[in-house]
């Protein structure tokens, strides 16, 4: 025994303790376990707004393999071309990545009122085309992405677009780019109030007669005749049929299948063929390679039909599209209104938001998948962006924007919605001031979130993160 050290005696000796877990303790050690199951079976548990660092990267990646994973899986020359040219341009990157956009915003917004929303708007989903009797309109022109959202949906996603589209297109500085958003959103705003005080969304359209200098323009730009159009882009030398390029693939051998799906159209539409349009006979098929930009890649098909003269001077050309599910599909809040699944989704969206509209824009099922319809035409087309001045930015943004407020301005018309629209959505954005600075700031900021995605998709596309999709190995 060392010197000073006393000796131990049973009632002095140290007893040994058991140490039990508290109960507090217990309950986080179940919490991480169930946690661990939600991670494990790939539950979000955080909104990926907050998400920075290599987490945001991952999120990012496995978001747009999620969007691709069919194409992806085919080995498809064309999502290898969308790849390549969403890594190119940042513009196109917002355009072809609405998923990873919706998500940002999920579950936002639920007390604000519900319309039909377009789903993805910008600058150039804009523009003209045939409206029921085959005339030039100016309107919302693409509704692959529509859905039954919160009216905010769209113009955050439009703020976004015209900010991102005035820099990438237009060179244009920050200051003059919230300029650009504000005449977006007060040209929303100004319309909207007028359809409050006096409800004619119904019975308007702009037409190449009553639109703005801006559009005027853009119609007589994109004016062409029916028969130069045709002989020029699409008839081979016989004028019987499409020519083959590296654009259009002719399959001739598939025309009573489509001639069916032409049929199945005009029941489903009540299309009395009209005058323009002969007998509704398909003349012949081919699949359209290289189109669009969120849907490059997905299955595209042209048919021509007959026109009244017989004579490949007057032939139609009705385009079938593969339709997916909304983007905006489970992100947007529930509500009680439902459009429908895929291409009668998007039907159901032009009827709503174009009144008035292409007879032939529909939705039918094709070797048992969903396509929708639509009419192309000679004078299909939307702006060149970067040939605008900033005055004409402004000018067009602000157009766009009362374009859109008509559209939404319909949906207690010709949609579900079931109580007045036009004022609830006036009261929603009061006061006014506060709401326009409030969204020209997110602009901003998800313009700056969306360009460091994009730098992350870029590098990871570089070393093949999009040659395959997410896997589960074990």
């Amino acid at each position: 025994m060392a010197k000073g050290q006393k000796k131990q005696t049973p009632a002095t000796k140290s007893k040994k303790v058991e140490v039990k877990p508290s109960r507090k303790a217990e309950g986080r050690v179940e919490a991480f376990r169930a946690l661990s199951a939600r991670v494990a079976a790939g539950e979000q548990l955080v909104p990926p707004l907050h998400l920075t660092g290599q987490a945001r990267r991952e999120h990012v990646r496995s978001t747009l393999r999620e969007d691709h994973a069919q194409r992806i899986e085919q080995r498809s020359d064309a999502a290898r071309m969308k790849f390549d040219e969403l890594a190119n341009d940042f513009f196109k990157f917002f355009r072809g990545t609405a998923l990873l956009f919706y998500r940002d915003m999920v579950g936002e917004d639920a007390d604000m009122p519900s319309v039909m929303a377009l789903g993805d708007v910008h600058p150039e989903n804009f523009g003209v085309m045939p409206d029921e009797h085959g005339a030039p309109i100016f309107g919302v022109n693409d509704f692959d992405e529509t859905i039954y959202a919160p009216f905010t949906f769209d113009l955050k996603r439009g703020a976004v677009g015209f900010w991102i589209a005035a820099r990438e297109e237009g060179g244009l500085k920050r200051k003059k780019r919230r300029k650009i958003v504000e005449a977006f959103v007060k040209g929303y705003f100004k319309a909207m109030e007028a359809y409050a005080d006096h409800a004619t969304e119904k019975n308007e359209s702009y037409r190449m007669d009553n639109s703005p200098k801006v559009i005027q323009r853009l119609f007589e730009e994109a004016w062409e005749e029916r028969e130069a159009w045709l002989w020029e882009d699409y008839l081979d030398g016989s004028g019987r049929g499409f020519r083959a390029s590296d654009e259009l693939q002719p399959i001739s051998g598939e025309i009573d299948k489509f001639q069916k799906a032409m049929d199945d159209l005009a029941k489903a539409n009540n299309i009395d063929a009209p005058k323009r349009a002969g007998e509704l006979k398909v003349k012949d098929v081919c699949m359209r390679h290289g189109q669009g930009t969120a849907s490059l890649g997905l299955p595209r098909y042209y048919v021509l039909i007959e026109g009244p003269s017989k004579d490949a001077t007057d032939d139609l050309i009705i385009e079938f599209k593969s339709a997916r599910r909304s983007a905006l599909d489970g992100l947007a809040p529930p509500s009680d209104f439902n459009a429908g699944d895929k291409a009668d989704r998007i039907a159901h969206g032009q009827a709503v938001q174009l009144a008035h509209g292409d007879i032939f824009y529909g939705a039918v099922t094709i070797d048992g998948e969903s396509f929708m319809s639509r009419e192309r035409a000679p004078f299909r087309d939307d702006i060149d962006l970067d040939e605008l001045s900033y005055p004409t930015w402004k000018e067009y943004a602000e157009v766009c924007g009362a374009v859109l407020a008509q559209a939404h301005a319909l949906s207690d018309d010709l949609g579900q919605i079931d109580y007045d629209i036009e004022p609830s959505i006036v009261a929603a954005a009061t006061p006014r001031a506060l709401f326009i600075a409030d969204l020209v700031r997110f602009a901003e900021e998800a313009s700056d979130r969306l360009e460091k995605d994009h730098a992350f998709f870029r590098e990871d596309h570089a070393l093949g993160a999009f040659d395959s999709i997410d896997m589960v190995y074990r």
